[in-house]
This record gives C-alpha cells, structure tokens and sequence, in this order.
C-alpha cells in the first residue's frame, strides 16, 4: 500500500514580491541529507527575519540540505541610499591597509573606483528612518508562506512518486524470496545426496573414525546452510517496509536502517546457496535492494 504522505528531500520554490519600497526575490531549493541542515542568505538590518525564517522552515521540513536565498533591493520611487560614515571609515581603512601591504610586496593594485567602494558592505544604508523595518518584515513574512507551501508542495509530489518505485521494488524482493524458497526446498534431496556421499568418502579413507561424530558433523553443515532464518527475517523486513510506506512521514532515518538489514540478508543467503539457482536469485536481490537503497535515501 503507497501512502501519499511520503515526503522526498529534493524540492524546489521561488517567489516575487514588492511592498514597503521594496522589490525581493524568495528562492529555496532541498537536497538529501543525513539530518536537518539549513542554509541562510539573507539581507542585514532586518530586526527579527532570520529566527522567523529558521522557525517557519522548520515546520515544513525535518531533514534534508536546504538552501534558503533573499535577494531584496529599493523598488521604483524607493528611498536612496546613504552613506553610512563609519562603514565608509572602516571600508577605506582596510583598502589602504591592503594597498599598503601589497605595495611592500611589490605587488602594485589597481585603482579603486568609488563605484566599487560603495558596493562593499556597510559602507551604504537605506535613506530615511532605517530603523523602522516592521513593514518590510511583515510583508517579506506573508510572502514567504506561499513560498514554504509551494515547496512543501514539490516534495510532497517527489514523495508519492518515490513511494510508488519503492512499493514496486519491495514487490519485487517479496517475489524474490518466495523463488528462494522454492529453490532451498528444491536444493533438500542434492543435499541430502551430498552429505551422503561425503559422509561415504570419509569412512572410506578413516575407517577407524566414529561414524556417529562424522554424521553430527555433516549434520551441522547442513544446519548451517539451513536458508529458512534468512527467507523469515526477509519476509519480516518486507512488512516492515510496506508499513513504512503505509505510515508515511518522516521515515528516511527507518529506512536507510531497514535497507541494511535487507542487505545482510541477502549476502548471507548468498554465502549459504551452495546451489546455483540460489546464488543467482540471491544476486538479482542484492540488486533490487541496492536499486531501492538509492530510492530510500532521498526519503525525508
């Protein structure tokens, strides 16, 4: 069963708006990631945007890399700029101790234009009453909902989509271990055949041994190539992951342990085939597991 509230960690929004004197672009893109790691870029000298920001990421993603962009500028008939004295200061400060060094070393510079002066940060600031920013932040806050919902909405979408191939390839390693069955019940009498030819071949060449500690011996060989643990812990693994999918959320951290386990599985039953049709059945899971793996680690 596929639930539609399977979240991906891929998604991708942007948004345009222009209110308080302002024209800003809001763009936010995810990827897959171990945990929650987000990514700011975002404008100085807006009391209270980036915990706001932080706060409402939060409520829409649990995990994945995340990269969140502000790019804010005067819109027509806006305030000018001005310049601030103190960044100015500090700004001519580091130019002519940088010039002054570079001289020493006999590395001459450029000249620095006053274009490329006020373009440094905090040499310039907004006309007018700076410190008022209560309506820009309003407004930058009611866009940005829209923006986090379309988002949201983009891995939601990448979510059923991977639900979907997820559920196919859980289909298919179910499928998988039945034929191992069929072919570990297949395999019984070519043991069965083998061990008593073994066990033949050791009183022949030890007739002196004890045929009774050769029989528990080959006895435990047989025990040890025993697959029906590993097709049980299959089956188990099978209804955990369709309950992942039932359950939906996020379940990333869960499966990436479960995919493990399917793993561990299969290797071990490919250890134990001693039998050629085993072995290739084996194999095919090993693929479909590492195929789903992939899948897996872009659940949130």
């Amino acid at each position: 069963m596929v639930n539609a509230s399977l979240v991906s960690m891929t998604g991708f929004a942007s948004r345009r708006g222009t209110a308080a004197g302002f024209d800003w672009t809001w763009e936010i893109r995810s990827v897959n990631g171990k945990g929650f790691d987000l990514r700011l870029r975002l404008p100085d000298g807006i009391d209270g945007l980036e915990p706001a920001v932080r706060a409402a990421v939060a409520q829409v993603a649990e995990r994945g890399n995340i990269m969140l962009a502000l790019r804010l500028a005067r819109g027509a008939g806006g305030e000018v700029l001005k310049v601030n004295p103190a960044g100015l200061d500090a700004a001519l400060s580091a130019l002519a101790a940088v010039r002054a060094r570079a001289e020493a070393a006999g590395l001459p510079l450029a000249e620095t234009s006053a274009a490329a002066v006020l373009a440094l940060r905090g040499v310039t600031e907004a006309g007018g009453d700076a410190g008022d920013t209560a309506p820009l932040l309003s407004a930058l806050l009611a866009d940005l909902d829209p923006l986090l919902a379309g988002f949201a909405a983009m891995r939601k979408d990448e979510g059923r989509a991977l639900a979907a191939v997820i559920a196919r390839q859980t289909d298919r390693i179910a499928a998988l271990a039945v034929e191992a069955g069929s072919a570990a019940e297949a395999r019984r009498p070519e043991m069965a055949r083998a061990l008593a030819e073994a066990l033949g071949r050791v009183m022949a060449g030890a007739p002196e041994a004890d045929p009774a500690r050769v029989t528990q011996e080959l006895a435990l060989l047989a025990v040890k190539a025993d697959v029906t643990e590993e097709l049980d812990r299959l089956g188990a693994h099978v209804a955990a992951a369709r309950k992942l999918l039932a359950a939906g959320g996020a379940v990333g951290r869960k499966f990436d342990f479960l995919m493990q386990e399917f793993m561990r599985e299969a290797n071990t039953l490919c250890s134990k085939s001693g039998n050629a049709e085993l072995t290739r059945i084996g194999l095919d899971l090993k693929h479909v597991i590492d195929q789903m793996r992939e899948q897996v680690q872009n659940v949130e």
